[in-house]
């Protein structure tokens, strides 16, 4: 079997069935669905078996509800698709999508196949992508390092913009970690840190529903700390390795001190500080700017507020 699309599934029964049609009714045949129901307790689980009754290659696992992460964990544990593609229940994907996929995929085995996709902003109908251009990599280090600090409206870390290669994600280990809310932002560092060779086509493929008040668009005190767990997990993995890590040491050096700032700055400085690790700060603040960011934090949130004052004011009266 070529793909297995995974799709975890919680209390989205507005969404579902726009995202169950657009993946079932394709004109490439050679894959598998895989609805892990997350615990639903809306309609969900019921329109998933209706669905079931009338396509063969859907397959429901129903479970207690664990989390994103967990979902997608279990259906990739039981796929059985040579690549790999994480859907979101309330999103959809284009059709023929999959023949464009299998296409793409013909007389290669990239790692990681990436492509385009689209946001579209459920209030007001907005639609927003970026241009892309086609390009092979031979590490996907290099990739991630080409596009991670890039400006774009979709955002890189999206898990949804690839397809994997099941053995790929096997052989390393890479299933996501269920402490972390914001799994993608933990999970494809990792993913391009250790593929050996990926490839990107200007398709666009993906469907991406920003909603007013889901996770994405939601600052609590739940986020924040998670931000922190993040930025400490990313920067225990990556600080031993023997690579380029500008640009992933620039991340995390942004996460760490994005949770001073608004709209992450919710919970009071006292409380943020206790959760960085302020070792792996000061390792990862290498880029001018983030050694005075860490200087600054390291003294008092006072100073470091200061200085974005100051640097705001410099900037604005720059010729």
């Amino acid at each position: 079997m070529k793909l297995s699309i995974i799709i975890p599934v919680y209390n989205v029964e507005k969404y579902l069935e726009q995202c169950l049609n657009s993946v079932l009714n394709q004109t490439f045949t050679d894959y598998e669905v895989i609805c892990v129901n997350d615990g639903s307790t809306d309609s969900s689980l019921a329109i998933l078996q209706d669905y079931e009754k009338r396509f063969k290659n859907l397959k429901i696992i129903d479970t207690e509800n664990g989390g994103t992460a967990s979902a997608r964990n279990i259906g990739m544990k039981n796929a059985i698709g040579e690549y790999i593609w994480l859907v979101d229940s309330d999103d959809w994907v284009e059709e023929n999508s999959l023949q464009t996929i299998d296409n793409q995929l013909k007389n290669e085995q990239p790692d990681v196949l990436c492509f385009n996709g689209k946001l579209i902003y459920e209030n007001d109908k907005r639609i927003v992508f970026d241009e892309i251009e086609p390009e092979n990599f031979n590490s996907g280090w290099d990739y991630y390092n080409k596009y991670a600090l890039q400006s774009r409206k979709f955002h890189f870390v999206c898990v949804v913009l690839c397809v994997y290669r099941r053995d790929f994600l096997i052989e390393n280990d890479l299933f996501f970690d269920k402490n972390v809310s914001f799994e993608d932002n933990l999970w494809i560092p990792q993913i391009f840190y250790y593929a050996k060779n990926v490839k990107l086509t200007s398709d666009c493929l993906y469907f991406y529903l920003i909603r007013a008040g889901s996770k994405m668009t939601t600052y609590n005190q739940a986020r924040t700390f998670d931000t922190i767990n993040v930025a400490n997990k990313l920067a225990e993995f990556f600080i031993p390795k023997n690579i380029d890590k500008s640009v992933i040491y620039r991340e995390i050096a942004g996460m760490y001190f994005s949770v001073f700032m608004p709209p992450k700055n919710i919970v009071p400085d006292k409380e943020i500080r206790k959760h960085i690790n302020w070792t792996y700060f000061k390792a990862v603040a290498q880029y001018p700017r983030h050694k005075i960011i860490y200087l600054c934090l390291k003294i008092n949130t006072f100073v470091f507020r200061l200085f974005l004052r100051v640097e705001k004011v410099i900037k604005n009266n720059l010729p």
